[in-house]
């Protein structure tokens, strides 16, 4: 049985942690304000520049001219993993879900018989897959210094791996973040970005207004999918950014209550150990005057 100082001691300690996680939930919200504003912000920009992609890749269909990074390689047998995560833990399972869903995706792969070739973006999916896939990793960005991530940051990730699609290094590329949807929800997500997904049916394609295009569109689109391959990453980088600080605050909520109901149990046992103490030399005070 602890003693009562053992169990003071204890008290205080949780009642320090309890200080620090409820800090840390404030921070991560008044964050998360900020983070989801720009994640909104930047979807309406990402979806138009989807439904223009989906009508200049409608047009252009099967065309020999089509761009690379519309077309591809030809060939699917060597696929690049962009795993995106954050540089911080203490986010409750943010990172390790988007880890779990890299690592499916690369098991997955390498059990039909592919190359899988993976750059890390974020400390703790680096450390998160070393393990198992540490002779996969070709490259890291690191982003610990960089306090707000911005399209720049967003498009030297892009411009790496641009150079090593026209390198021949891979043919396939996606990119693994998680989709802010609310504090409680964070949905990992997996794109494919090289070759571009564009959905080329008709249904997709003719939203009702009819295009024409000056240059022609293969123009167009060598100079468009180069950016969209940056917009992508962009737009995933702040669905983390907002995904992570809901998780951290959701986490630190839920430390912090379990941190106040620990304090409850802990006093409620050193109030009965303090009474069984008080009892104790209540009954040796009583035996020492009945033996007098």
């Amino acid at each position: 049985m602890p003693s009562l100082k053992d169990l003071k001691n204890r008290i205080e300690s949780v009642k320090s942690t309890r200080k620090i996680t409820k800090a840390m939930q404030m921070v991560a919200a008044a964050k998360l304000r900020r983070a989801e504003e720009a994640a909104e912000m930047a979807r309406p920009y990402s979806e138009r520049f989807d439904a223009l992609m989906r009508k200049l890749a409608a047009s252009v269909g099967d065309s020999e001219n089509a761009p690379r990074l519309l077309a591809g390689t030809g060939s699917d047998q060597v696929h690049l993993l962009v795993v995106m995560t954050a540089e911080r833990g203490l986010c409750g399972g943010f990172n390790a879900n988007i880890a779990k869903l890299a690592r499916a995706e690369a098991e997955k792969l390498k059990a039909e018989g592919k190359t899988v070739k993976i750059i890390t973006v974020g400390k703790k999916g680096r450390d998160a897959l070393k393990r198992d896939f540490g002779d996969l990793f070709i490259d890291h960005v690191d982003f610990s210094e960089v306090k707000n991530v911005g399209y720049d940051d967003a498009q030297a990730v892009a411009q790496g791996v641009l150079d090593r699609f026209d390198a021949g290094e891979f043919d396939v590329a996606k990119i693994f973040f998680s989709r802010f949807e609310n504090v409680v929800t964070q949905v990992p997500t997996m794109q494919q970005i090289i070759p571009a997904d564009v959905d080329t049916s008709e249904e997709a394609a003719a939203p009702g207004a009819f295009y024409e295009f000056e240059p022609d569109e293969e123009t167009i689109l060598a100079e468009l999918l180069p950016r969209g391959v940056a917009t992508a990453i962009f737009s995933a980088l702040l669905e983390n950014g907002a995904s992570e600080q809901g998780a951290r605050m959701s986490a630190m909520d839920n430390a912090t209550r379990n941190a106040g109901e620990m304090i409850d149990k802990l006093t409620i046992e050193y109030n009965r150990t303090r009474q069984a103490v008080i009892t104790n030399e209540l009954i040796e005070i009583i035996s020492g005057a009945e033996a007098l």
